[in-house]
């Protein structure tokens, strides 16, 4: 009898597994489609015709990436390749570049490596899209989802439903704002009028991707761009501290854009926006390291000098082999492994000053 009751138990553990396998297969995505605007942080593979320096489309780039280098900035996946995934899209949401017909009805990325919310930002590198031709070209999408779905209005409807994934603003700082020997805004403004600069044509873009669909957008805060090994190769005095000034003036930008989201979601009908707080939950990861399981939180897997801080990954370098214990993977990126961290606490909030007002699991339902 009690061998019966096994063989009972153990087909019905069977049939439960099968149905939970079946239910998941063709399982539809939380929301119809995912739209996303950045930088090198999130581009994948924009960059890679482009006559630009900040390109990464060779080895050691994407060396744990399944396609391999692809002109992700990481030995993997980037942070909106985990959020897409946590969405339930069975697939990478396509380059600018590379999306054609039906495909871009699931979502386009548009993000380009050097990229600003300022136009001048990070032209010492070469070619790069700026955020307001990262707009232009989603205006030209929405073109072709008109055509694709056949009028206007359903076009319309079809995109209030989607998320629009936007994180700018680092290379305005980065390469702009602490580069003195290529720009003088470090002069000619101070942290709090730049950063109410960088607002007002971050606003601007906003406002035109509303008037083009965009209702559920998540606002990517500036993580803490002192801590990078670049800024600890060449700012820093030991090589641990984090850069003050630099993180202060990050922290100034992160409060006011936070405030636009309050902004637009009072004033405009049906805006679903919120703001994800990279910076908090990268000092959280520098603070508890071991609690993610990093055990080097100040170096790039990869590089040169000091840190491996002072240039990035060079064309098949060696990199470190403990890949999953590096935040940083090189001189200003992180690895597949903190990207995957910070998309699942963007996604569902593990502490309450993650996301405002929601996260995006949230929006997702809205």
């Amino acid at each position: 009898m009690a061998f019966v009751n096994v063989i009972i138990n153990m087909f019905t553990l069977l049939v439960v597994v099968v149905l939970g396998l079946w239910s998941g297969v063709g399982a539809e995505p939380q929301v119809p489609c995912y739209f996303i605007f950045g930088d090198s942080l999130v581009d994948n593979g924009n960059n890679n015709e482009l006559n630009s320096l900040a390109r990464a489309d060779y080895l050691p780039y994407g060396i744990d990436f399944p396609a391999g280098p692809s002109g992700r900035f990481s030995n993997g996946k980037t942070t909106v390749d985990e959020i897409a995934a946590l969405l339930g899209f069975d697939d990478y949401i396509p380059s600018y570049a590379s999306a054609s017909d039906d495909a871009i009805l699931k979502g386009v990325n548009y993000a380009s490596a050097a990229a600003g919310i300022r136009e001048e930002t990070g032209r010492q590198l070469g070619s790069r899209i700026t955020f307001s031709g990262q707009v232009q070209n989603y205006q030209n999408t929405v073109s072709q989802v008109v055509n694709l779905l056949g009028t206007e209005d359903q076009a319309s409807n079809y995109l209030n439903k989607c998320i629009y994934s936007i994180g700018l603003g680092s290379n305005d700082y980065l390469n702009n704002y602490f580069m003195p020997q290529f720009y003088d805004t470090g002069s000619q403004y101070t942290p709090e009028e730049y950063a109410d600069d960088l607002i007002q044509s971050y606003t601007e873009q906003l406002r035109t991707l509303y008037s083009y669909g965009a209702r559920k957008m998540v606002l990517f805060g500036i993580g803490q761009i002192g801590c990078s090994p670049n800024e600890l190769a060449m700012r820093s005095p030991d090589g641990v501290t984090c850069v003050e000034n630099i993180n202060s003036a990050n922290q100034i930008f992160n409060s006011k854009l936070k405030g636009v989201v309050d902004q637009f979601n009072n004033q405009l009908p049906d805006a679903k926006l919120i703001y994800i707080n990279s910076y908090g939950i990268f000092q959280d990861i520098i603070s508890n390291p071991t609690a993610y399981g990093f055990t080097n939180t100040n170096s790039g897997c990869c590089g040169v000098g000091r840190n491996n801080g002072q240039i990035t990954c060079l064309p098949m370098q060696t990199p470190c082999d403990n890949r999953r214990e590096y935040l940083f993977w090189d001189a200003f990126h992180p690895t597949e492994a903190g990207n995957v961290v910070v998309a699942q606490r963007a996604y569902n909030a593990q502490s309450p000053s993650d996301a405002y007002p929601t996260d995006i699991s949230r929006l997702a339902q809205m």
